[in-house]
């Protein structure tokens, strides 16, 4: 009697074990055709084939009782079951993940792995991208990937582990800490002062050539001022417009006109006098460059010495020239 007990259990965990490996497997193919938006590329980041990735999700399917993706010719996409099951599954395995990347760091020694950082346009290019090359000399095991876009990152559907953000955090999900000031200049070029003076208040700047930056939201940007105690903002009538903060920078340096300018931008040009500023007596609230990740209760090795070099270096590269733009308004007013 007691065999055919044994033999009974035996059957029951063999098939509890077969059911659990076939739907582990189906959840990370389907998990990864959700994030890449296709078999194909899933089977890329999988390295398996396509095929694989497709009968791994069918039996998933079959699990469920559920259709989970809505195929056609052109895209993949996730029906409404496909959507709850995605909500429910992913925290999950992005745990059981990260517990295996935990266990590999502790036993693997110096940091190593692919970091995924992602950054706005601008201070992508002047501030990150510049320090990336320090910091692949002193970790040289972590591959970096840096993505420029104005678009907030996405750490889960962008596969982001760092980003560096503008403006007020309010994401409870998201770590984050802050590098420097985010300060604001209104700049003008030395020939473009000569030909055409400044203003000396915010009404005068209607009477100028203005240069604005139009936002990844389509929108233009406003230009925020701080009067009376009082946030201000106004969108001046543009004699150009860009996408890029560079070539907004880079027109002001031509003479071309106003703008107003992130600190991190015309720091140097105005230290080198390539640049003048005006309106410092209405200068807006300072809000903050920051670097975040998501909140997680170990941080795995790549990710926390990269922010620590960030903060370390990018604090070092003294960004912070309002105090000399006031001194340079008083002179000029003397």
């Amino acid at each position: 009697m007691s065999d055919i007990s044994f033999s009974r259990s035996a059957n029951a965990d063999d098939s509890f074990a077969c059911s659990f490996v076939t739907s582990y497997t189906g959840v990370v193919a389907f998990l990864a055709v959700a994030a890449e938006g296709s078999f194909a590329k899933a089977a890329d980041r999988l390295g398996i084939g396509r095929s694989a990735v497709s009968r791994n999700v069918q039996k998933l399917e079959a699990q469920l009782d559920a259709r989970l993706f809505q195929r056609t010719t052109r895209r993949t996409s996730l029906t409404r079951e496909g959507e709850l099951f995605y909500e429910n599954c992913h925290p999950g395995v992005e745990r059981i993940m990260q517990a295996l990347d935990d266990m590999r760091e502790l036993r693997s020694g110096p940091p190593r792995g692919h970091l995924r950082i992602s950054s706005t346009t601008g201070f992508g290019r002047s501030v990150v991208g510049p320090l990336l090359r320090g910091f692949h000399a002193a970790f040289p095991d972590i591959a970096l990937e840096l993505l420029l876009s104005d678009n907030p990152a996405d750490f889960t559907a962008d596969r982001v582990d760092v980003a560096f953000r503008d403006g007020r955090m309010e994401d409870s999900q998201v770590v984050a800490r802050q590098l420097i000031p985010m300060q604001m200049f209104v700049c003008a070029s030395p020939g473009y002062a000569n030909a055409h003076g400044l203003p000396r208040t915010i009404e005068e700047i209607a009477a100028h050539r203005c240069i604005n930056l139009r936002g990844a939201s389509g929108r233009v940007c406003e230009w925020e001022f701080k009067v009376g105690g009082h946030a201000q903002k106004l969108t001046p009538k543009a004699r150009h417009t860009f996408n890029d903060p560079d070539l907004v920078l880079q027109a002001v340096l031509e003479g071309e006109g106003i703008a107003q300018l992130a600190g991190y931008q015309v720091c140097e040009p105005l230290r080198r006098g390539q640049l003048l500023s005006c309106l410092a007596q209405h200068a807006p609230d300072d809000s903050n460059h920051y670097i975040c990740y998501l909140c997680r209760k170990h941080l795995p090795a790549r990710i926390r010495v990269f922010v620590d070099y960030m903060i370390e270096h990018t604090r070092a590269l003294d960004l912070d020239c309002f105090s000399g733009v006031i001194n340079q308004t008083v002179q000029t007013a003397r």
